[in-house]
């Protein structure tokens, strides 16, 4: 799983980082909320403390559900059944109160993503147009032709593909294809690799302040 900690006791969030990443997860651990946002687009479940510097974890959750139906986990020392509620009613999708053992959290993160991702497998095709995507087959073509596209540029048509035309923005391209933000150059190189290998008329747009779209009339 790629895990989402939002936590601000730097040891807590270091020893669950730890614990997570030795199970084999991929784990960004941060206490800013607006990280933690700019994270979402990369994350298959989230961790949320109720209690952060900057703002509380259910104004947070807000916000969350108004971008992303990700899982949420919410923990936090608040042990009240009105706090628990309060976290459900939100938008939460489990609560764990502190003090907790790692292997409960452990199994309730996997029954989150279980049932996030159920009926959910890698669609056969992705078409758009003349474009189709295989991938299971990792293959692209467009009309009959095979498109040869290096690992990443072959994700970013995916991802544009998941999305036709609708703009994604350079930070969220960045976090679906390489798990994190990367120099802007390495996403333009990679991005013009794509341009080449899909010939004319380009599907790729540019949209000046925003992002990239797939487009063809």
């Amino acid at each position: 799983m790629r895990v989402l900690l939002v936590e601000d006791d730097p040891g807590v969030r270091e020893a669950l980082e730890l614990g997570l990443s030795l199970e084999g997860h991929e784990v960004k651990a941060t206490e800013s909320p607006k990280e933690a946002l700019s994270l979402l687009p990369w994350a298959e479940v989230v961790i949320l403390d109720v209690l952060l510097p900057e703002r509380d974890g259910f104004s947070l959750l807000k916000d969350i559900r108004a971008r992303s139906e990700v899982p949420v986990l919410m923990l936090t020392a608040l042990d009240a059944v009105e706090w628990r509620v309060k976290g459900l009613k939100e938008g939460a999708d489990d609560y764990l109160v502190k003090p907790y053992s790692l292997s409960e959290l452990l199994a309730r993160l996997e029954a989150l993503w279980r049932r996030a991702h159920r009926g959910k497998e890698a669609p056969e095709v992705l078409a758009y147009k003349d474009l189709r995507l295989y991938p299971r087959r990792m293959e692209a073509f467009r009309g009959e032709r095979r498109l040869s596209l290096p690992p990443k540029a072959f994700l970013l048509l995916k991802a544009f593909l998941e999305s036709p035309e609708e703009v994604v923005s350079k930070e969220a391209l960045m976090l679906r294809v390489w798990g994190e933000e990367v120099d802007p150059a390495t996403l333009e190189v990679h991005l013009s690799l794509l341009r080449k290998a899909l010939g004319e008329p380009n599907p790729i747009q540019t949209v000046r302040g925003y992002g990239y779209r797939l487009f063809l009339p």
